[in-house]
């Protein structure tokens, strides 16, 4: 399974009043998007994407664990000391999927109040795994596709855009609840299941692999 990374510039940002008279910021608009070729020429089938949103309402939104980060972190999963916000709400409007997701009181989501506040055009770009076919030259996203989070953004342009081309190239797997790196897992592996007198060879071996690939 690859990740996959998609940026959508447009969204608003809000401010509301809770019952105390606190104020709550929040960012919203189309978080993704079906049937329809993107930036990064890959489609999302509206029942693949309906299905998934399903899955991430029911096991995160609804359980406030929807958590995402300031900026893409170099693999899928969420790293708590970088969370900025949460998605309150995840729902279809045509083949739109719109959310709504609430900037914490964290660092990170401190630093995007402050940016926003500023003038910074910031987006968002949802995170996943999930294979890819290939028609007509148009990558379609299979139905192995799982959301991971939905990370705030800046312009795709910027030099973190490259570090996210080069983590998309990579594969990752997902065992028994903990996604890995695949290169990585099959080295633990490999090493795992070697005899004592083979131990050091099969080492060697995955470091001097591991090192031609970088």
């Amino acid at each position: 399974m690859k990740l996959i990374t998609e940026m959508i510039e447009d969204v608003q940002y809000l401010i509301e009043e809770d019952g105390d008279g606190k104020k709550n910021h929040f960012i919203q608009g189309v978080f993704m998007q079906a049937e329809q070729k993107n930036r990064n020429g890959r489609v999302y089938k509206r029942g693949i994407l309906e299905n998934e949103v399903k899955r991430y309402n029911e096991s995160f939104v609804r359980k406030n664990r929807a958590l995402g980060e300031l900026n893409h972190p170099q693999g899928p999963t969420v790293n708590l000391d970088r969370v900025s916000h949460m998605i309150k709400d995840l729902r279809f409007e045509g083949n739109d999927c719109i959310g709504k997701a609430k900037l914490l009181d964290t660092p990170m989501g401190n630093i995007a109040k402050n940016l926003v506040k500023e003038g910074a055009q910031l987006g968002v770009s949802s995170r996943g795994m999930g294979s890819l076919e290939e028609k007509n030259g148009v990558n379609y996203v299979k139905d192995d596709f799982m959301l991971s989070a939905v990370d705030i953004v800046a312009d795709p342009s910027a030099p973190n855009a490259f570090v996210n081309g080069i983590m998309e190239g990579k594969e990752w797997i997902w065992d028994n609840g903990v996604i890995r790196e695949k290169e990585i897992h099959e080295y633990h592996q490999m090493i795992q299941k070697a005899s004592r007198r083979e131990l050091e060879e099969k080492a060697l071996f995955a470091f001097k692999d591991f090192m031609s690939k970088l």
